[in-house]
């Protein structure tokens, strides 16, 4: 460690973004009495969006670990202390703030006080989002929206719970605490009329992944607050595969379908740019946009994902196909950085790759409008007053009430289907 002067450094867990509160511990990398490198891995934690390496800002001694693995940690507490010399502390201490960018890091470390408070800003990491406005004022602060979530799932009335968080905040750890405390959850009656059934008892309780939680708060939102309407249309994607077969005439690996997809359906929103805007002011008043933000949902092994492809109508069909493979492949990693599940101003979703036709979607709050293709089958077909085998697969289209009227929406559907069954017609533009 060097002769100079030793000083004692405090970890705390950087700010989340999008109103997260906490994060769970999944497992250390570092034990006490471990050396550590700047940057070098010491934790690695699931966010209701990720699951995230945590590297240290501080090189030295390891002190103290301030928590256990399972545990949950509010944003803001101390995760591990460390021994280290003065000069290297002061010197570091804004290599923090550079790792936002790295992908895979929680921005805003330093969120507690201590000698990084002194850190110098470098680079142009991208400013967290507004945090979600508080719930009422009442005795207790339940801020976190899967917090709510779990006090109402488990019965439990927030302003009951003593709160633990470092700013009078109810954690998740105190929802459950509260619930343990209370009477054991009682026989769910049987169904039937009645007559003789037995109650049945419960033989297992399971607590919701933050993913889960985080999930049906945004979607349930959506049900919640959107007039949403759907149409959908069946669609002639012959030529389409046709034309992606030719791509791969060479040897090359031909674009996915959700890419082709996603390709024209960009080319249509910029006729119909009203369904990439987003609500705002409390349903009061809309955004528009210069460019698309492309929302793609992905199945992951721990859940829905929709990863955000930044401007992708400005991406060639080439360079969007390799995007979104990137992406689905590092959410269902669980590797997906929190800053890239947020920002979409729409969203596909190819839930034919389920091995389904159609699926009644949920917008992703606060847009306007998701699109979705189904299974692409072989099918009969009238073509030219004949019937012949097509590949067909239903396109729908749901979209908020809010932000236009069904001829706009069918509109827009037409124009995607237009150019699908046409792919050749738009081809110098993907």
């Amino acid at each position: 460690m060097g002769g100079g002067a030793m000083t004692h450094q405090t970890f705390h867990l950087p700010d989340l973004g999008e109103g997260l509160t906490e994060a769970v511990l999944v497992r250390w990398a570092v034990a006490v009495g471990d050396e550590v490198a700047l940057d070098q891995v010491i934790c690695e934690v699931e966010t209701a969006k990720s699951i995230v390496d945590l590297p240290s800002p501080y090189a030295g001694t390891v002190l103290r670990l301030h928590a256990e693995a399972g545990g949950t940690i509010a944003t803001g507490a101390p995760v591990l202390d460390v021994a280290g010399d003065a000069h290297t502390a002061e010197q570091e201490a804004y290599r923090a703030e550079e790792q936002a960018g790295s992908g895979n890091v929680l921005i805003g470390y330093g969120t507690g006080t201590g000698p990084v408070t002194s850190r110098r800003r470098r680079g142009t990491a991208a400013p967290s989002p507004s945090p979600e406005p508080s719930p009422e004022r009442g005795p207790v602060a339940v801020r976190s929206p899967i917090v709510r979530r779990l006090a109402r799932e488990l019965g439990v009335d927030p302003a009951s719970v003593t709160a633990s968080g470092s700013d009078g905040a109810v954690t998740r750890d105190d929802v459950l605490r509260a619930a343990a405390a209370g009477s054991t959850a009682p026989a769910l009656p049987a169904g039937g009329d009645g007559e003789g059934a037995s109650p049945l008892r419960v033989i297992h309780t399971e607590r919701f992944s933050q993913l889960r939680l985080a999930v049906s708060e945004r979607l349930g939102r959506s049900r919640a607050e959107i007039p949403e309407a759907t149409v959908w249309v069946d669609a002639d994607l012959t030529d389409l595969l046709t034309l992606r077969a030719a791509m791969a005439a060479d040897g090359a690996n031909p674009p996915s379908i959700t890419a082709l997809f996603a390709r024209y359906v960009l080319i249509a929103l910029a006729e119909f740019p009203l369904l990439a805007a987003r609500i705002v002011s409390g349903g009061e008043a809309f955004e528009r946009y210069d460019g698309v933000n492309l929302g793609v949902a992905v199945d992951t092994d721990r859940g829905l994902m929709v990863p955000v492809l930044p401007r992708a109508d400005a991406l060639s069909l080439d360079a969007l196909d390799t995007a979104l493979r990137d992406l689905a492949a590092t959410a269902r990693a669980g590797r997906i950085a929190p800053h890239r599940l947020r920002g979409s101003t729409f969203t596909v979703n190819n839930y034919g790759g389920l091995g389904v036709d159609g699926s009644a979607a949920i917008i992703n709050h606060p847009e306007v409008a998701i699109i979705g293709i189904g299974r692409i089958l072989a099918r009969p077909w009238v073509v030219d007053g004949e019937i012949t085998p097509r590949h067909i697969a239903q396109l729908s289209l749901v979209f908020d009430h809010r932000i236009c009227d069904g001829g706009y929406a069918a509109g827009f559907l037409r124009t995607v289907v237009r150019l699908l069954e046409h792919p050749l017609t738009a081809y110098p533009r993907i």
